[in-house]
């Protein structure tokens, strides 16, 4: 069963074109929980509701977009980023402030990147 992801594409979203590219060519941890790709419900990095309240209410007024990929924790995936590519990860942590809080997950697109062991 996979534990990595390697992304072999820009994936798609809401981040500026160089900061998807920085993902290439990076293996990341699977969430434990997530092995294989799976089709998720979510929001965009940017225009997604921010707070616990408004992601709610979000979520029963039917708000969210469905996506295949695979969940990564966003603070072991920015960590990661950290150390090849330190200005992308500034990016994230400057502009999505709301994904590192917690226990967010990013869903990289499937059609983005491989599953390895």
């Amino acid at each position: 069963m996979p534990r990595y992801i390697r992304i072999l594409s820009p994936p798609p979203g809401e981040a500026p074109d160089w900061v998807r590219q920085a993902w290439v060519g990076m293996r990341l941890p699977l969430a434990q929980w997530s092995r294989s790709a799976h089709a998720r419900a979510g929001f965009g990095v940017l225009s997604g509701p921010r707070g616990v309240v408004a992601e709610l209410l979000a979520w029963i007024r039917g708000r969210t977009e469905s996506h295949l990929g695979y969940s990564v924790d966003v603070r072991r995936a920015l960590d990661e980023l950290e150390r090849y590519r330190p200005d992308a990860a500034a990016w994230w942590r400057t502009n999505t402030p709301h994904l590192i809080s917690g226990n967010r997950k990013f869903l990289f697109a499937a059609e983005s990147c491989s599953a390895e062991l």
